[in-house]
């Protein structure tokens, strides 16, 4: 209970934040007039299926990320492999750094389109939060609570499993939440690659001169967003050792 009390204001703000765009959203859709096109694209039928198809295209790619960034932070952290640790840091900032639908399109030339071409771009496109936020992790592990739990007998790969990673943890969930969002946001571009995702309900608005669908999209996209990210909020407060803030 006493946990409870001190839950920071974003963990229970967001939520609310969230339903009053939902609520004020449904209010709209029940009094708005639409068109043919955007009553068959917002039934629920067809919209289930674009929502699941872009939460599906997150997933898969969060995963992918998380299994390569996180054990590959890890490992530059290693006395071994750090000196290549700005090497991998720079690769990484070669995928943010370019433009999301420039790397989908030069993945459409090498995998073509579909579901993979698009997983394989969000993925080199969110690496860089995820690594950079695990190596600055467990640097920022105090070297003095290293070396007490070395001197009472752990092994290094025990201190890295009971010591390191709780104390980092905090940082490398921040950085898995940023990513997620970055990836929810920019799914919606895999539509021009032939991957569906609440994307298309944007590009038909555009495409077809659709206000009411363009905006539909995007607050979806939001909403999304902002679900995933209090998700992840929750997640990293759960996770946090007592004592850290």
């Amino acid at each position: 209970m006493s946990r409870l009390r001190g839950v920071p204001i974003d963990v229970w703000f967001e939520p609310i934040i969230i339903l009053v765009i939902g609520i004020g959203y449904a209010l709209w859709y029940r009094s708005a007039k639409f068109t043919e096109t955007e009553r068959v694209a917002l039934e629920w039928s067809n919209l289930q299926h674009t929502i699941l198809e872009h939460i599906k295209l997150t997933v898969v790619a969060t995963i992918i990320v998380v299994v390569v960034a996180i054990p590959l932070g890890i490992a530059l952290t290693r006395p071994a492999l750090t000196r290549f640790e700005p090497i991998a840091v720079n690769i990484a900032n070669i995928g943010q750094a370019a433009p999301a639908v420039g790397l989908l399109v030069l993945f459409t030339f090498w995998l073509g389109t579909g579901f993979r071409t698009a997983v394989v771009g969000l993925v080199v496109y969110a690496i860089l939060p995820i690594l950079q936020n695990t190596i600055i992790g467990l640097r920022q592990v105090d070297q003095r609570t290293i070396e007490a739990a070395r001197g009472i007998g752990y092994s290094a790969a025990r201190t890295l499993l009971l010591v390191e990673l709780p104390l980092a943890v905090p940082v490398i969930l921040n950085g898995v939440r940023t990513a997620l969002v970055i990836l929810v946001g920019t799914a919606t571009l895999s539509t021009f690659i032939g991957a569906p995702s609440l994307g298309t309900l944007i590009t038909t608005g555009v495409t077809l001169f659709l206000p009411k669908l363009l905006v539909s999209g995007a607050i979806l996209v939001g909403l999304l967003a902002l679900t995933i990210d209090w998700l992840g909020r929750l997640v990293e407060w759960v996770a946090t050792p007592r004592g850290i803030s």
